[in-house]
């Protein structure tokens, strides 16, 4: 371990130069602490990692119909990354929504800073010094980062002009001190997302905010994106501030966090010291149930399978000369790094992009797709990586999505067939395990894994053979993953017959029958499941052609 890089990367610089001119004990000492992660306990702040930050017990929540939240609870201390964690709909966003004051409690108490708090809304919270960092980042991408940071709240001069040679210098101060070198006056659409979280942390810091909460940090980061979030979240922890981690991947909490909590059913389950559990642990906590995650050993494909879709010598922007086959109730995984061109390969097979080159085979009859509605017409579904964007219309209800690829089969004259389309989507709702108080629900407040589900119903109502699942469980708990994983097996069991796209190794290991791996818009490998390996995959994945 470097002591050095460890010191730097956790914002203990002065106690580095003390570090440096003392005994061989005082140094030992030190590097225990940092090896320990009790960062703040070496600095005389009069803080512990015993203090309480923040305390929220019985807190009660209901909306029409729904019980969100039933006795929950978190308390979160000074200088500690504290993990929040449940299933889809466990009750972790209301929960948080609450804390920061966009829903007000039914009952229950919050104590922040040892004062019990009542929020009338976000700025109360924001005042407070309650940070929130949403997964969907809330910043306007055509104004400047000195502009995002401190919109609402613009220097001025003469009480009427904006200062902003003043913003830009404020902005500048304030990034130096988080140690990053971004331009202030620079467009926040010309950021890396990892860079525009930052903003976003800037924004919080910027109103003196000792607690953050961080809402899926990582979803969008690459790697090293991550390993540089990481290293701010750790100065953040060192520096006596509180962070709630809300995460779906569960592998980076033992990276991360020193306590997580977890959620069910709007109820508080348990709270529990990271390095005390592992990761079924949390699962079963989760859950209530063991969910095992075992690769596949072999093929469920009959040797005799019919192909049902080939493609061949495709070529557009990203994608190089890509030819492969699907067999009928096949699962065929595709791998590969980030712009490696796998789902630029599939929009351009769906018709959603332009293809320069290449045929395309449904059930060996050749088939012209230059549009999406061409590839439907021809059984192609495609359930995109964003299904908020171009999967459902979270505006609608249940009802209105389940039939919205087919919706010319559901009229009557000039008139919808209200009868025909409730008929339809109640039988989808109970044979995929939807779960909604009712069909007229708004889809947008439904969890990530019925929403997927919602978009699976969609395309098998409207009868596709051949499902496109890209990314198929991103953003989705460990125990929705398990439902839609469930499903993919019944839908091929049915015959129909799937690509699945992921960047998840075990996702893909679990549940391929075939794996082919692309790098850089070529294909450098296929394996058949019982052969795949991780250590392979990624060879192929780094693979130049």
């Amino acid at each position: 371990m470097n002591i050095i890089t460890d010191f730097i990367d956790y914002g203990l610089r002065e106690l580095y130069f003390e570090y440096a001119n003392n005994t061989s004990e005082f140094r030992a000492s030190l590097r225990s602490a940092v090896e320990k992660n009790s960062f703040c306990k070496l600095q005389d702040r009069g803080e512990t990692m015993s203090d309480i930050l923040l305390e929220m017990n019985d807190i009660q929540k209901s909306f029409p119909g729904v019980h969100a939240l039933d006795n929950a609870r978190l308390d979160v201390r000074y200088g500690e990354v504290h993990a929040l964690v449940g299933e889809n709909g466990a009750g972790k966003s209301t929960l948080m929504k609450v804390l920061n004051g966009i829903y007000k409690k039914d009952g229950g108490t919050i104590v922040y800073k040892g004062e019990q708090i009542d929020l009338s809304g976000p700025i109360d919270a924001q005042k407070r010094g309650i940070g929130m960092i949403h997964q969907e980042l809330n910043l306007m991408p055509h104004l400047t980062v000195a502009e995002n940071i401190y919109i609402g709240q613009e220097p001025m001069y003469g009480g009427v002009f904006l200062d902003q040679k003043k913003a830009n210098q404020a902005a500048k101060d304030l990034l130096a001190s988080m140690h990053l070198d971004i331009d202030p006056t620079t467009r926040i659409r010309k950021l890396t997302v990892a860079k525009q979280q930052m903003i976003e942390i800037a924004k919080a810091l910027k109103n003196n905010s000792e607690l953050f909460v961080m809402d899926e940090p990582t979803s969008p980061l690459t790697d090293t994106e991550i390993e540089e979030l990481f290293r701010f979240i750790r100065q953040l922890r060192s520096a006596g501030r509180g962070i709630i981690y809300i995460s779906h991947r569960l592998d980076e909490l033992w990276r991360i966090s020193d306590r997580i909590t977890v959620m069910r059913d709007g109820q508080y389950v348990g709270t529990v010291n990271t390095a005390d559990v592992n990761k079924q642990d949390i699962i079963s906590m989760m859950v209530g149930r063991v969910i095992y995650e075992d690769p596949k050993q072999c093929s469920n494909v009959q040797e005799d399978a019919p192909v049902v879709l080939e493609a061949r010598n495709i070529c557009a922007p990203n994608v190089k000369n890509v030819s492969f086959c699907l067999r009928k109730g096949e699962i065929l995984g595709f791998a590969g790094l980030v712009g490696a061109g796998r789902t630029e390969t599939m929009r351009a097979l769906f018709g959603a992009d332009h293809r320069v080159t290449g045929e395309i085979f449904v059930n060996g009859k050749k088939v012209e797709i230059h549009s999406p509605s061409d590839a439907v017409r021809h059984g192609i579904g495609y359930l995109s990586e964003d299904r908020k964007a171009f999967g459902v219309a979270t505006g609608l209800s249940v009802r209105d999505n389940s039939v919205m690829a087919d919706l010319k089969n559901y009229r009557y004259g000039p008139l919808m067939n209200d009868r025909k389309i409730d008929k339809v989507a109640e039988e989808y709702v109970q044979r995929i395990a939807i779960k909604t108080p009712s069909l007229r629900q708004l889809v947008r407040n439904l969890s990530g894994g019925n929403q997927q589900k919602i978009v699976i119903a969609k395309w098998l109502i409207k009868r596709c053979e051949v499902l496109i699942f890209d990314e198929p469980t991103r953003g989705i708990d460990v125990g929705a993953k398990s439902e839609i994983y469930k499903l993919m097996n019944q839908l091929v069991e049915s015959g129909k017959s799937i690509i699945m796209i992921s960047s998840e190794m075990p996702e893909l290991l679990r549940m391929s029958d075939r794996i082919i791996v692309m790098c850089e818009g070529a294909i450098t490998g296929e394996l058949d499941i019982c052969e795949a390996t991780q250590t392979k995959v990624m060879t192929f994945a780094t693979m130049n052609m």
